[in-house]
């Protein structure tokens, strides 16, 4: 696999996995005080348990490293982003496995970067859905390449977009949140700008150097001043966003169990329509 960085080429091996605990499906490297922490499962960055819990100690391991001071998150898969949840952590799953998963994908998520320290972009060059969505959103800056798309599906597989349900509204506001939320189409990267859901949109080819661009500015400002004035915007932008997640967890578990839910995701990977219970 190659990742374009600028004018260079870096080739990237990709492995056929058999998802093995110690099988490496996230990179971290450190350079000029940024961190990079690239996202590497094919076919589509889809959340495993095993997925999420590399991802989420690299993010720790920024957070912790004095010597980092800004953090890009970004995919080494052409044109996707992150797909979302795994389905086969739903399928058949009892409510405390699912749970199990969510309180990563929510709680520790969140409770990372709120207390990174440092800012974190996330680079979206494709396609981002569900779970991806909750990724992106958790760092400060979204960098979307024009080709980006975005969209929560889960409704389309009896599912709720829960953590959604408590910061779509306020970035974009209730009505088109809950046009979003419930119909569960995709829509490109102008639109997600037009509503104040990325920061920048930029053409394809620039998107890394337009990012470690961003990420270099901000590296050089004082740690210190960054740090606290991080801190503080984070207090003032996201006091109740906690109290949220945790409602969050009960609101996706009590309809991840349902027999529609797991009709839902049934039909998903059979190709073929879902026939809800009524």
């Amino acid at each position: 696999m190659q990742i374009r960085k600028g004018r260079r080429i870096v080739r990237c091996p990709v492995k056929k996995r058999t998802e093995m605990t110690n099988a490496s499906l996230v990179d971290y490297d450190v350079s000029d005080h940024i961190a990079q922490i690239t996202l590497d499962r094919p076919p589509a960055n889809a959340f495993s348990i095993d997925f999420l819990d590399q991802i989420l100690d690299a993010l720790r391991r920024a957070s912790d490293d004095k010597n980092v001071r800004a953090v890009m998150l970004r995919s080494a898969l052409p044109g996707i982003f992150c797909a979302g949840l795994d389905l086969d952590i739903l399928i058949g799953k009892t409510s405390m496995e699912v749970r199990e998963f969510l309180e990563k994908l929510y709680i520790d998520l969140w409770d990372i970067q709120y207390n990174m320290g440092k800012p974190s972009i996330a680079l979206v060059n494709g396609a981002v859905r569900g779970g991806g969505m909750t990724l992106a959103i958790s760092c400060d800056v979204i960098m979307a390449s024009d080709a980006a798309t975005f969209g929560y599906p889960e409704i389309d597989l009896g599912l709720l977009p829960a953590i959604h349900f408590t910061h779509l509204p306020r970035i974009i506001g209730r009505y088109r949140a809950y046009d979003l939320l419930f119909t569960g189409r995709t829509f490109p990267a102008s639109e997600a700008a037009s509503m104040g859901m990325v920061s920048r949109v930029v053409a394809g080819d620039d998107l890394f150097d337009e990012s470690l661009k961003l990420a270099n500015t901000l590296a050089q400002k004082s740690p210190v001043a960054m740090r606290l004035g991080r801190a503080a915007f984070m207090r003032t932008n996201d006091l109740d966003y906690r109290r949220g997640v945790a409602v969050a967890v009960e609101d996706f578990c009590n309809a991840a169990t349902t027999a529609d839910a797991q009709e839902g995701l049934k039909a998903f990977l059979q190709k073929r329509k879902p026939g809800w219970s009524s």
